[in-house]
């Protein structure tokens, strides 16, 4: 409907051939409710089945040591960096050093490799 202004009041001018009608095909509330059902429960399924994937561990992943309790990843990064220190004067002392470049991206990758590998090898076999 158009609005058009006479004085002071707002009236209504009846629908012409050139105001767009409703599609004849329009969603009701009802059918709209009756839609988002089936989703709502889909939705409840999906959040429970989260919440049992993603739960906590168990136990706590962490060692004792005299009586202090020390994350078992602090374990793997400490033999990581060992192990690349190793690999890194092995390498100078045979000759082989120069494969190693670029130095900034080899020697973390390298710390990530063997501290992925200590931990899959001692906490999680």
């Amino acid at each position: 409907m158009l609005a058009t202004r006479s004085g002071s009041r707002m009236r209504c001018a009846t629908p012409g051939p050139h105001t767009p009608k409703p599609p004849s095909n329009a969603v009701t509330a009802e059918s709209a409710r009756l839609q988002k059902a089936p989703a709502r429960g889909c939705e409840a399924a999906l959040s429970l089945l989260m919440c049992a994937l993603l739960t906590a561990c168990s136990g706590s992943p962490s060692v004792g040591i005299l009586g202090a309790y020390f994350p078992d990843w602090l374990f793997c990064v400490i033999g990581g960096t060992v192990l690349t220190a190793v690999v890194h004067v092995l390498s100078y002392r045979h000759g082989y050093g120069s494969w190693l470049t670029p130095p900034a991206i080899v020697y973390p990758a390298l710390t990530v490799l063997f501290s992925i590998v200590l931990w899959a090898v001692g906490f999680n076999l």
